[in-house]
């Protein structure tokens, strides 16, 4: 039987559902928030930059992202009209040679992989000498992690194939992959079910943030 890659069974409903998640995103202060927290990031992020996970292409338009890939068509339709060059292709097989990518983006993705250290590897080896990983996270332990947490044990479409983590995880994947963290920003602190500001990220990680972004290199 063949090993299923990661996002084998979710990229169904993200493919079934494509305009309903896209549509999301409209106007949605949550979007809002998470995207500043990526674009207030003091390392530079340089080109040709690559998103695994593009979806509907809202965070990779508003960054810039040249590239994308998913395994669900039906979203990568919006993110080439989005100004995304695509392509349908797993994170554990990237259609890209070898240090062809100055900055690669997970954004909201790490928690739907099978394996992460498979996808880990495959970013390394597309980043050029000085490039960045971006990861973007839900925190585990947080109010907003609780709520999809609990999203998840009611088998809620978008949720039911997800694992949310801890950054101090995520960062240990990251090293044990070869990486080096650089940099850490926090955000989204107001409660869910209470969000009605927008909101700058804070450097570092944060008791109860709900939202957190690492920035790594390759290590030496």
């Amino acid at each position: 039987m063949r090993k299923e890659t990661s996002w084998h069974q979710s990229a169904r409903v993200f493919d079934e559902r494509a305009a309903e998640y896209d549509s999301w995103f409209e106007g949605s202060l949550l979007f809002g928030i998470e995207l500043a927290a990526v674009q207030e990031l003091i390392t530079p992020l340089s080109g040709p930059k690559l998103e695994i996970g593009v979806g509907p292409g809202r965070f990779g338009e508003a960054l810039g992202v040249e590239f994308g890939v998913d395994p669900a068509l039906a979203p990568l339709f919006f993110a080439k009209k989005r100004g995304v060059r695509v392509s349908r292709a797993a994170g554990e097989a990237l259609p890209f040679a070898g240090q062809s990518m100055g900055t690669v983006l997970l954004l909201f993705t790490y928690c739907f992989l099978v394996d992460p250290r498979l996808v880990l590897q495959e970013c390394r080896r597309v980043l050029a000498p000085g490039g960045n990983l971006v990861l973007g996270i839900i925190v585990a332990d947080s109010p907003w992690g609780r709520l999809l947490q609990k999203k998840k044990e009611e088998r809620h479409p978008f949720y039911r194939q997800a694992r949310f983590y801890e950054p101090i995880e995520v960062e240990q994947v990251l090293v044990g992959c070869g990486f080096v963290v650089k940099e850490r920003r926090s955000s989204l602190m107001q409660q869910p079910g209470a969000l009605t500001e927008m909101e700058s990220s804070r450097a570092g990680l944060v008791s109860q943030a709900g939202f957190a972004v690492l920035v790594a290199g390759v290590a030496p």
